[in-house]
Protein backbone atom coordinates (compact mmCIF):
# COMPACT_ATOMS: atom_id res chain seq x y z
CA UNK A 1 0.00 0.00 0.00
CA UNK A 2 3.15 2.14 0.95
CA UNK A 3 4.51 1.79 -2.54
CA UNK A 4 0.83 2.32 -4.43
CA UNK A 5 0.61 5.73 -2.86
CA UNK A 6 4.11 6.49 -3.68
CA UNK A 7 3.31 5.71 -7.12
CA UNK A 8 0.16 7.74 -7.07
CA UNK A 9 2.10 11.01 -5.09
CA UNK A 10 4.95 10.80 -7.41
CA UNK A 11 2.54 10.82 -10.78
CA UNK A 12 0.13 13.91 -9.28
CA UNK A 13 2.91 15.77 -8.28
CA UNK A 14 5.19 15.47 -10.99
CA UNK A 15 2.42 16.58 -13.27
CA UNK A 16 1.44 19.23 -11.05
CA UNK A 17 5.07 20.39 -11.56
CA UNK A 18 5.07 20.35 -15.30
CA UNK A 19 1.93 21.79 -15.53
CA UNK A 20 2.45 23.35 -18.96
CA UNK A 21 3.83 19.86 -20.74
CA UNK A 22 1.27 17.72 -19.14
CA UNK A 23 -1.08 20.01 -20.57
CA UNK A 24 0.64 20.04 -23.89
CA UNK A 25 0.52 16.05 -23.84
CA UNK A 26 -2.94 16.19 -22.89
CA UNK A 27 -4.15 18.12 -25.68
CA UNK A 28 -1.98 16.68 -28.30
CA UNK A 29 -3.76 13.47 -27.58
CA UNK A 30 -7.09 15.04 -27.13
CA UNK A 31 -7.11 16.87 -30.41
CA UNK A 32 -5.55 13.74 -32.78
CA UNK A 33 -8.07 11.04 -30.75
CA UNK A 34 -11.24 13.79 -31.01
CA UNK A 35 -9.81 13.87 -34.84
CA UNK A 36 -9.53 10.20 -34.97
CA UNK A 37 -13.02 9.32 -33.42
CA UNK A 38 -14.90 12.24 -35.21
CA UNK A 39 -13.64 10.18 -38.73
CA UNK A 40 -14.44 7.37 -37.68
CA UNK A 41 -17.94 8.39 -36.74
CA UNK A 42 -18.27 10.19 -40.14
CA UNK A 43 -17.48 6.57 -41.60
CA UNK A 44 -19.48 4.25 -39.92
CA UNK A 45 -23.09 7.08 -40.03
CA UNK A 46 -22.03 6.70 -44.29
CA UNK A 47 -21.79 3.22 -43.88
CA UNK A 48 -24.90 3.12 -42.28
CA UNK A 49 -26.89 5.97 -44.55
CA UNK A 50 -25.70 4.01 -47.43
CA UNK A 51 -26.87 0.94 -46.05
CA UNK A 52 -29.93 2.39 -45.90
CA UNK A 53 -30.08 3.54 -49.29
CA UNK A 54 -28.48 -0.37 -50.67
CA UNK A 55 -31.42 -1.29 -49.40
CA UNK A 56 -33.14 -0.62 -52.84
CA UNK A 57 -30.28 -2.20 -54.82
CA UNK A 58 -31.65 -5.17 -56.47
CA UNK A 59 -31.41 -7.21 -59.96
CA UNK A 60 -34.02 -7.19 -62.33
CA UNK A 61 -34.12 -10.67 -64.44
CA UNK A 62 -35.79 -9.98 -67.88
CA UNK A 63 -37.55 -13.31 -69.46
CA UNK A 64 -37.11 -14.35 -73.02
CA UNK A 65 -40.42 -15.24 -73.84
CA UNK A 66 -43.09 -15.70 -70.60
CA UNK A 67 -42.97 -19.60 -69.76
CA UNK A 68 -45.90 -22.00 -68.51
CA UNK A 69 -47.24 -21.50 -64.61
CA UNK A 70 -44.95 -24.53 -63.68
CA UNK A 71 -41.79 -23.25 -65.11
CA UNK A 72 -42.32 -20.31 -63.52
CA UNK A 73 -42.70 -21.51 -60.28
CA UNK A 74 -39.79 -23.37 -60.48
CA UNK A 75 -37.90 -20.82 -61.15
CA UNK A 76 -39.04 -18.59 -58.80
CA UNK A 77 -37.95 -21.42 -55.99
CA UNK A 78 -34.46 -21.70 -57.47
CA UNK A 79 -34.04 -18.14 -57.49
CA UNK A 80 -35.39 -17.47 -53.73
CA UNK A 81 -33.07 -20.69 -52.60
CA UNK A 82 -29.94 -19.16 -53.79
CA UNK A 83 -27.98 -17.47 -50.42
CA UNK A 84 -27.21 -14.27 -51.84
CA UNK A 85 -31.38 -13.85 -52.84
CA UNK A 86 -33.64 -12.34 -49.74
CA UNK A 87 -36.86 -12.31 -52.08
CA UNK A 88 -38.38 -12.83 -55.15
CA UNK A 89 -41.24 -10.85 -56.82
CA UNK A 90 -42.60 -11.81 -60.24
CA UNK A 91 -43.80 -8.67 -62.45
CA UNK A 92 -45.45 -9.81 -65.45
CA UNK A 93 -45.87 -8.08 -69.02
CA UNK A 94 -49.38 -6.61 -67.63
CA UNK A 95 -47.68 -5.25 -64.45
CA UNK A 96 -44.82 -4.31 -66.43
CA UNK A 97 -46.97 -2.64 -68.65
CA UNK A 98 -49.16 -0.50 -65.98
CA UNK A 99 -46.14 0.76 -64.22
CA UNK A 100 -44.37 1.72 -67.37
CA UNK A 101 -47.64 4.26 -68.19
CA UNK A 102 -47.66 5.23 -64.23
CA UNK A 103 -44.41 6.35 -64.97
CA UNK A 104 -45.24 8.61 -67.91
CA UNK A 105 -47.91 10.02 -65.97
CA UNK A 106 -50.12 12.45 -68.05
CA UNK A 107 -48.16 11.10 -71.40
CA UNK A 108 -49.30 8.04 -70.90
CA UNK A 109 -51.66 8.32 -73.79
CA UNK A 110 -48.32 7.40 -75.93
CA UNK A 111 -49.14 3.66 -74.77
CA UNK A 112 -52.44 4.27 -76.41
CA UNK A 113 -52.95 1.02 -79.03
CA UNK A 114 -50.11 -1.07 -77.65
CA UNK A 115 -50.16 -4.23 -76.50
CA UNK A 116 -48.34 -5.33 -72.76
CA UNK A 117 -46.44 -7.60 -74.54
CA UNK A 118 -43.87 -5.31 -75.69
CA UNK A 119 -42.27 -5.42 -72.27
CA UNK A 120 -40.65 -8.80 -71.25
CA UNK A 121 -41.99 -10.10 -68.02
CA UNK A 122 -39.52 -10.24 -65.49
CA UNK A 123 -38.20 -11.26 -61.79
CA UNK A 124 -37.39 -8.47 -59.36
CA UNK A 125 -34.39 -10.12 -56.86
CA UNK A 126 -33.95 -8.53 -53.28
CA UNK A 127 -30.54 -9.38 -52.03
CA UNK A 128 -29.37 -9.64 -48.88
CA UNK A 129 -26.50 -7.45 -47.05
CA UNK A 130 -23.63 -9.23 -47.82
CA UNK A 131 -24.29 -8.85 -51.66
CA UNK A 132 -25.05 -5.61 -51.74
CA UNK A 133 -22.04 -4.86 -53.89
CA UNK A 134 -20.50 -4.73 -57.35
CA UNK A 135 -18.72 -7.98 -56.79
CA UNK A 136 -21.58 -9.78 -54.54
CA UNK A 137 -24.20 -8.54 -58.07
CA UNK A 138 -22.28 -9.54 -60.57
CA UNK A 139 -21.55 -13.51 -58.86
CA UNK A 140 -25.16 -13.67 -58.62
CA UNK A 141 -25.52 -12.68 -62.29
CA UNK A 142 -23.10 -14.67 -63.38
CA UNK A 143 -24.92 -17.54 -61.67
CA UNK A 144 -28.49 -16.68 -63.31
CA UNK A 145 -27.17 -16.58 -66.62
CA UNK A 146 -26.79 -20.06 -66.85
CA UNK A 147 -29.75 -20.13 -67.66
CA UNK A 148 -30.42 -19.60 -71.55
CA UNK A 149 -34.23 -18.19 -70.49
CA UNK A 150 -33.25 -15.56 -68.96
CA UNK A 151 -31.96 -12.52 -71.66
CA UNK A 152 -30.49 -9.74 -69.54
CA UNK A 153 -30.05 -7.95 -66.21
CA UNK A 154 -30.27 -5.10 -64.93
CA UNK A 155 -28.45 -3.85 -61.36
CA UNK A 156 -27.40 -0.45 -61.54
CA UNK A 157 -23.97 -1.11 -61.85
CA UNK A 158 -22.50 2.08 -62.44
CA UNK A 159 -24.14 3.57 -58.73
CA UNK A 160 -22.47 0.38 -56.91
CA UNK A 161 -19.03 0.81 -58.28
CA UNK A 162 -19.12 4.57 -57.26
CA UNK A 163 -20.52 3.32 -53.88
CA UNK A 164 -17.16 0.54 -53.82
CA UNK A 165 -14.89 2.90 -55.31
CA UNK A 166 -16.11 5.87 -52.75
CA UNK A 167 -16.08 3.51 -49.55
CA UNK A 168 -13.01 2.64 -50.20
CA UNK A 169 -11.57 5.76 -50.37
CA UNK A 170 -13.34 6.52 -47.26
CA UNK A 171 -11.66 3.93 -45.33
CA UNK A 172 -8.32 4.22 -47.12
CA UNK A 173 -8.20 7.99 -45.84
CA UNK A 174 -9.03 7.14 -42.47
CA UNK A 175 -6.50 4.62 -41.86
CA UNK A 176 -3.80 6.89 -43.43
CA UNK A 177 -4.83 9.68 -41.21
CA UNK A 178 -5.03 7.33 -38.15
CA UNK A 179 -1.97 6.51 -38.28
CA UNK A 180 -0.26 9.83 -38.54
CA UNK A 181 -2.16 11.20 -36.15
CA UNK A 182 -0.96 8.02 -33.82
CA UNK A 183 2.30 8.50 -34.73
CA UNK A 184 2.49 12.03 -34.27
CA UNK A 185 0.94 11.78 -30.49
CA UNK A 186 3.17 9.07 -29.51
CA UNK A 187 6.19 11.11 -30.93
CA UNK A 188 5.30 14.32 -28.37
CA UNK A 189 4.40 11.95 -25.38
CA UNK A 190 7.40 10.28 -25.53
CA UNK A 191 9.26 13.93 -26.02
CA UNK A 192 7.51 15.33 -23.08
CA UNK A 193 8.30 12.32 -21.14
CA UNK A 194 11.87 12.74 -21.88
CA UNK A 195 11.92 16.74 -21.14
CA UNK A 196 10.59 15.22 -17.26
CA UNK A 197 13.54 12.71 -16.98
CA UNK A 198 15.48 15.48 -18.12
CA UNK A 199 14.73 18.12 -15.30
CA UNK A 200 14.37 15.30 -12.69
CA UNK A 201 17.57 13.53 -13.58
CA UNK A 202 19.25 14.55 -10.55
CA UNK A 203 16.57 12.55 -8.78
CA UNK A 204 16.75 9.83 -10.68
CA UNK A 205 20.51 9.14 -10.29
CA UNK A 206 20.12 9.22 -6.26
CA UNK A 207 17.23 6.98 -6.57
CA UNK A 208 19.41 4.75 -8.45
CA UNK A 209 22.28 5.01 -6.12
CA UNK A 210 20.58 4.27 -2.90
CA UNK A 211 19.31 1.01 -4.72
CA UNK A 212 15.46 2.00 -6.35
CA UNK A 213 15.14 -0.68 -9.21
CA UNK A 214 15.19 0.36 -12.75
CA UNK A 215 11.22 -0.38 -12.52
CA UNK A 216 10.36 1.15 -9.32
CA UNK A 217 12.06 4.21 -10.98
CA UNK A 218 9.55 3.39 -14.20
CA UNK A 219 6.53 3.44 -12.83
CA UNK A 220 5.93 6.78 -11.95
CA UNK A 221 6.57 7.73 -15.11
CA UNK A 222 4.33 5.30 -17.09
CA UNK A 223 1.53 5.79 -14.86
CA UNK A 224 1.89 9.65 -15.83
CA UNK A 225 1.56 8.80 -19.46
CA UNK A 226 -1.54 6.68 -18.89
CA UNK A 227 -3.17 8.77 -16.87
CA UNK A 228 -2.26 11.19 -19.58
CA UNK A 229 -3.38 9.02 -21.78
CA UNK A 230 -6.92 8.74 -20.14
CA UNK A 231 -7.67 12.03 -19.58
CA UNK A 232 -6.68 13.13 -23.23
CA UNK A 233 -9.18 10.32 -24.52
CA UNK A 234 -12.20 11.59 -22.50
CA UNK A 235 -11.52 15.21 -23.55
CA UNK A 236 -11.30 13.98 -27.12
CA UNK A 237 -14.79 11.66 -26.46
CA UNK A 238 -16.40 15.03 -25.60
CA UNK A 239 -14.81 16.88 -28.01
CA UNK A 240 -16.36 14.70 -30.89
CA UNK A 241 -20.15 14.20 -29.29
CA UNK A 242 -19.90 18.10 -29.22
CA UNK A 243 -18.93 18.35 -32.82
CA UNK A 244 -21.25 15.23 -33.43
CA UNK A 245 -24.15 17.73 -31.88
CA UNK A 246 -23.78 20.33 -33.47
CA UNK A 247 -22.32 19.07 -36.90
CA UNK A 248 -23.65 16.47 -37.86
CA UNK A 249 -27.04 16.09 -35.63
CA UNK A 250 -28.14 19.47 -36.08
CA UNK A 251 -26.33 20.69 -39.39
CA UNK A 252 -27.12 17.65 -41.57
CA UNK A 253 -30.08 16.91 -40.43
CA UNK A 254 -31.59 20.00 -41.86
CA UNK A 255 -29.94 18.77 -45.71
CA UNK A 256 -30.80 15.26 -45.13
CA UNK A 257 -33.96 13.23 -45.62
CA UNK A 258 -35.98 12.90 -41.97
CA UNK A 259 -35.15 9.50 -42.03
CA UNK A 260 -31.57 9.46 -43.13
CA UNK A 261 -31.07 12.42 -40.03
CA UNK A 262 -32.49 9.63 -37.85
CA UNK A 263 -29.77 7.42 -38.71
CA UNK A 264 -26.42 9.33 -37.45
CA UNK A 265 -25.88 8.06 -34.20
CA UNK A 266 -22.83 8.84 -32.01
CA UNK A 267 -20.18 6.04 -31.66
CA UNK A 268 -21.51 2.72 -29.96
CA UNK A 269 -20.16 2.30 -26.69
CA UNK A 270 -17.88 -0.15 -27.18
CA UNK A 271 -15.66 2.17 -29.78
CA UNK A 272 -15.94 5.11 -26.75
CA UNK A 273 -14.22 2.32 -24.55
CA UNK A 274 -11.85 1.29 -27.46
CA UNK A 275 -10.52 5.32 -27.76
CA UNK A 276 -10.22 5.16 -23.83
CA UNK A 277 -7.96 2.10 -24.25
CA UNK A 278 -6.30 3.61 -27.25
CA UNK A 279 -5.21 6.54 -25.47
CA UNK A 280 -4.10 4.21 -22.12
CA UNK A 281 -1.99 2.24 -24.84
CA UNK A 282 -0.94 5.52 -26.29
CA UNK A 283 0.57 7.14 -22.73
CA UNK A 284 2.05 3.62 -21.83
CA UNK A 285 3.92 3.42 -25.43
CA UNK A 286 4.77 7.43 -25.75
CA UNK A 287 6.73 6.55 -22.09
CA UNK A 288 8.43 3.52 -22.66
CA UNK A 289 10.48 4.79 -25.70
CA UNK A 290 12.30 7.11 -23.71
CA UNK A 291 12.36 5.24 -20.57
CA UNK A 292 14.37 2.23 -22.55
CA UNK A 293 16.69 4.72 -23.51
CA UNK A 294 17.45 6.90 -20.10
CA UNK A 295 16.60 4.05 -17.21
CA UNK A 296 18.52 0.98 -18.13
CA UNK A 297 17.18 -2.19 -17.12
Amino acid sequence: MKRLRYFIQRTVLSMIQSPLLSGATIGTIAVALMLLAFFTLIVLNVQNITQQWSRDIQVTVYLERVPSTLKLEQWEQEIKDHPMVKSVNYISQEQAFERFRDRLGQNDDLLDGLLPEILPASFELGLVQEARSERGAETLVQELKRNPAFSSFRYGQDWLKRYDAFMFLLKLTGTLAGGFLIFATLFIISNTIKLTIYARRDELEIMTLIGATPMFIKIPFLAEGALQGVIGALLALGGCHALYYFFLKKGLSALLTTTAASNIDFLPLSLQLGVIFLGFLLGICGSMLPLRKFVRI
